[in-house]
């Protein structure tokens, strides 16, 4: 069977520069510094609710060589005293870790010690993207692929698919491959029926 045009391809590995930061903007920037080799502090802790980007940073912060922890309040004891000692051997070094977590560091059931060391540093409450932000993000997109974006189909994706940036951006890109090959523009009736023929592929592949 042929593979559709619409098949999402993988997720880009999460970076600093494919990062959206909408109200994160000092985060990002602290985090570039810090990857840079600028001065910072030792400790960049990073804390939000689901969706705000925190496990994006984490992923980015250690494809750019910085030691990273994410969902520190999920550690037992040796592994908080692990990380205690490489706070610690970062200090030494000059260097820094970068950690995140569900809350701020005073809120978290860890060692005192630990907790102590976390709150030494920067910390910054990160804020999940408005959806003026996401619309935003996708329309930057939609151009840097050369494709024009109706404002009827920027609102069917931002109601219709999963709300998380990753996915709605992946959609747009095989939505872009869809209407190049088949050399007809972007409209929501021609979204309606990728997503259509999508399904029945789908559908019929796992019947097999």
């Amino acid at each position: 069977m042929e593979q559709l045009p619409l098949a999402l391809a993988p997720a880009p590995a999460p970076t600093l520069d494919n990062f959206v930061p909408g109200r994160n903007a000092a985060a990002l920037a602290a985090l570039r510094e810090a990857a840079a080799g600028g001065p910072t502090t030792t400790v960049l802790y990073l804390w939000g609710v689901p969706g705000s980007g925190r496990t994006h940073l984490v992923r980015a912060a250690t494809a750019a060589g910085l030691a990273a922890v994410d969902d520190v309040e999920t550690l037992d004891t040796p592994a908080q005293i692990a990380l205690f000692d490489a706070i610690n051997d970062a200090r030494a070094a000059g260097a820094a870790v970068v950690v995140a977590g569900a809350s701020s560091p005073a809120q978290l059931a860890l060692r005192e010690d630990l907790r102590t060391r976390l709150g030494s540093g920067l910390a910054f409450e990160l804020v999940p993207l408005s959806d003026a932000e996401k619309a935003e993000a996708l329309r930057a997109r939609a151009a840097s692929l050369g494709m024009k974006l109706p404002e009827d189909v920027l609102a069917w994706l931002m109601t219709h698919l999963s709300r998380d940036m990753g996915t709605q951006i992946a959609v747009l890109d095989a939505l872009d491959r869809y209407s190049l090959a088949h050399q007809r523009p972007l409209t929501l009736p021609l979204v309606r029926a990728a997503l259509r023929m999508d399904a029945r592929t789908e559908s019929r592949t796992e019947s097999r």
